[in-house]
């Protein structure tokens, strides 16, 4: 066959699979083809994508290729869908925050860094199937061991943990603070 026809049995492969594809898989579906023919149709697949101005992108994320509607039309597909989009609260979006950075993490290192209760949040976060349960640490009392999972990393666009921000870049995304340079005014006694 073809590398064309590679192209394209990768493209439909990857259009009817909800899920992204890894390569791995793709080379167990398509045993036929060299494991460097498939990662060369998924890279020229990738290229075109990006290059084209179609309403879908091919994106390696969750350990694996999926095809994507672009990020920037997600509110015209808000309206078709009438869906509104993932919301998090507040203490959702720090518990997810403190596993993705210092897993494998404990639910009571969890609850020590956010210093609050965390278990009904990350009961909620297992749920919603953001959270894993990796195993238990070897410690008295064998607690539960939490990390991320695929579906975490499908939901944020990211290829792999890795792809999380810095703490630099996080840092330059915050305005600086404008009050930051003024001095300070002594405080005391008011004499009228």
């Amino acid at each position: 066959m073809s590398g064309k026809s590679l192209k394209s049995i990768v493209e439909s492969l990857l259009f009817v699979y909800d899920q992204p594809l890894s390569l791995d898989r793709l080379a167990l579906i398509l045993e036929e083809f060299e494991r460097s023919d498939l990662r060369a149709a998924l890279d020229e697949l990738m290229e075109e994508y990006a290059g084209a101005e179609r309403g879908i992108v091919l994106s390696h994320v969750g350990g694996g290729y999926q095809l994507r509607s672009r990020p920037e039309h997600a509110d015209y597909i808000r309206r078709l869908t009438k869906a509104k989009g993932v919301k998090f609260s507040q203490s959702a979006l720090e518990t997810l925050a403190i596993i993705a950075y210092r897993q494998p993490i404990t639910r009571a290192e969890v609850e020590y860094l956010r210093g609050v209760d965390s278990g009904g949040v990350m009961k909620s976060l297992l749920e919603k199937k953001l959270l894993r349960i990796l195993g238990k640490k070897d410690v008295p009392g064998k607690p539960l061991i939490y990390g991320t999972s695929r579906e975490f990393l499908e939901l944020f666009g990211l290829k792999d943990l890795n792809a999380l921000p810095t703490l630099k870049e996080i840092q330059e995304l915050v305005p600086p603070d404008p009050f930051a340079d003024q001095p300070t005014l002594p405080l005391g006694s008011v004499e009228g």
